[in-house]
């Protein structure tokens, strides 16, 4: 199983089924895959396939999670799908692992934060969830989604250990 079945293969554990929440910002949800994000996509009847596809474009690409050492690219990629990827917000995947490893916070996954994630070691990836888990207890929606959000962190955590 390549680096990235294995990270999309986590996300959909967590991330299966439709869904249109109104206490969900992302609104209606299908594999994960958010009408708000995605406004022009019929996510009611979008396939497994299609949201993998999306994922590997839209995340594990963007996110050069294959560039990254497999515990942190595992990560990176599930909080891409469940935090954003946008560099509209302060926090967002490429942002957390800059920080977590200690590179340059501008957003931009390039040759330098490559080189640096490849020495980071294993402490880099507990510094990027627990970043995550700090972010999750800020949200509004911490009340309604916070256990969920919480199992989710720990079980990627787990798993990125297991790859590392």
């Amino acid at each position: 199983m390549s680096a990235f079945d294995s990270a999309v293969a986590h996300v959909l554990v967590h991330e299966a089924g439709y869904s249109n929440d109104p206490r969900d910002p992302g609104g209606e949800t299908n594999w994960g895959i958010s009408k708000r994000q995605y406004p022009t996509v019929d996510i009611k009847n979008l396939t497994r396939v299609q949201a993998i596809e999306i994922y590997r474009r839209d995340y594990w690409d963007k996110c050069r999670c294959g560039d990254l050492p497999p515990a942190l690219g595992f990560v990176v990629m599930d909080c891409a799908v469940n935090q954003g990827c946008d560099e509209k917000s302060d926090f967002y995947a490429q942002r957390n692992l800059q920080r977590a490893i200690g590179a340059k916070d501008d957003g931009r996954i390039g040759p330098r934060t490559i080189a640096t994630a490849l020495t980071a070691g294993i402490g880099a990836v507990a510094r990027f969830q627990t970043a995550r888990l700090r972010r999750y207890a800020a949200l509004k929606t911490w009340a309604t989604y916070g256990k969920g959000w919480t199992l989710r962190a720990a079980d990627t955590l787990d798993a990125a250990v297991k790859l590392a």
